[in-house]
């Protein structure tokens, strides 16, 4: 609508605000805008569902020799897929975290079900 010749909304023009790559508000909502308490409550329910995920981990898995709790990735899928559709994902946020290790970038139902999690 700022580029709109046809436009007479002068809101548009007062808000026209560019940050530069280095500015510590690039790419980020503005602060108190529903945008960003939509972001931080993401990313805490995220974290919870970390948190179940390594509760699960730890509840079926078996420690081994290193202590370590380990699990196959089929066991766990059958087990957390009736609490969330969205295993691999929370398991690649998980590893991203330094909480879970797994060999792979990916793992795949069926196919990578021997695959072994183990809790960090």
């Amino acid at each position: 609508q700022r580029k709109n010749p046809f436009s007479n909304d002068n809101r548009l023009a007062a808000k026209l605000v560019h940050t530069h790559r280095g500015d510590p508000t690039y790419g980020r909502p503005p602060e108190g805008s529903q945008t960003e308490q939509r972001g931080k409550d993401a990313h805490s329910h995220v974290g919870k569902e970390v948190e179940e995920l390594c509760l699960i981990i730890r509840s079926t898995g078996e420690v081994g020799e290193d202590g370590h709790v380990s699990v196959t990735f089929g066991q766990l899928f059958e087990t957390y897929v009736t609490i969330s559709n969205k295993v691999v994902g929370i398991l690649l946020r998980a590893r991203k975290h330094g909480l879970v290790h797994f060999e792979g970038e990916m793992l795949w139902q069926g196919k990578d079900d021997d695959v072994i999690i183990t809790l960090l």
